[in-house]
């Protein structure tokens, strides 16, 4: 059963409410999509196998934006010997409001002896939204886990910077019911956090990756690559209780996510012995 999702204060009974959920299982020799749980404009394509035995599902929004009021939850599980990979068909955007937040939610756990890839694409916060992007990771025991979020703040291509609005993001992992990360940031359009070298330092894209994986060897060669790849860019490297998290700031959601999907490859192997496979998606 979907968990319940406490209302915040600022949400109004109107918008979409929407849910998806699924437990990635281990079946026949490979991992597949077990106890679906579906409600609202939200949707799973078929799963695909680039990896044979590994599981890629694609999460679906066909309103393709989150506007004031709005809901989603994505509720997403791996068994343990399961192996799963989510990820998105397009960009996510928040729309601007001038009424309630739009609020999206992701629930994500993983079994020991399970692995879960969380990949979504980037998301676009417009000038003038109102934004809560919440996700919560809970571990057990050994599980694998390797999952980023890219944000970007406005439309500047359009001479439309995010100078007005709000976007909160939260991010919590657990293992074992014990917190390991635990992050909260508050984004307000035209402030200072946005411009000043304390913040980000006039960029309007950033990205976290979050990884289980705590190497020091590992950490220097993700740093070496990196330093190669960077143009504008600003990327660092954090190594703390069995997670690696890499964060990069800049000016382009493909390079932020290509420096990003570099340290995920590099992680991967090295904590299950497999190199990334990027979901054919990302090319189109």
């Amino acid at each position: 059963m979907i968990r319940p999702v406490a209302r915040p204060e600022s949400a109004a009974p109107s918008g979409w409410k929407a849910e998806l959920g699924f437990d990635f299982a281990r079946s026949g020799g490979r991992t597949v999509p077990a106890r679906r749980r579906h409600r609202g404009p939200l949707a799973m394509q078929r799963p695909f196998y680039p990896e044979r035995d590994v599981c890629h599902v694609y999460a679906l929004h066909p309103p393709g934006g989150v506007v004031g009021g709005d809901r989603l939850l994505f509720d997403v599980r791996a068994e343990s010997g399961a192996h799963g990979l989510v990820t998105t068909p397009s960009a996510g955007k928040f729309y601007r409001t001038a009424g309630p937040a739009a609020v999206q939610e992701q629930r994500l756990a993983v079994a020991p002896g399970g692995a879960l890839d969380w990949l979504p694409l980037e998301t676009i916060v417009y000038p003038g939204a109102d934004a809560r992007l919440s996700t919560r990771v809970d571990l057990a025991g050994d599980a694998a886990f390797f999952g980023w979020e890219v944000i970007c703040l406005g439309l500047p291509a359009s001479n439309a910077p995010f100078d007005r609005g709000f976007f909160v993001q939260t991010l919590e992992i657990y293992r074992d019911g014990e917190p390991v990360l635990l992050e909260r940031a508050r984004f307000e359009g035209g402030s200072a956090l946005l411009r000043e070298p304390w913040g980000l330092c006039g960029h309007t894209v950033f990205g976290t990756l979050a990884g289980t994986v705590d190497d020091p060897a590992l950490a220097e060669r993700i740093r070496e690559r990196a330093a190669r790849e960077v143009r504008d860019e600003r990327f660092s490297l954090t190594r703390f209780d069995g997670l690696t998290v890499c964060r990069v700031m800049g000016d382009n959601a493909f390079r932020v996510r290509g420096l990003l999907a570099a340290a995920w490859d590099a992680m991967r192997l090295e904590r299950l012995g497999r190199a990334a496979c990027p979901p054919r998606v990302w090319n189109t």
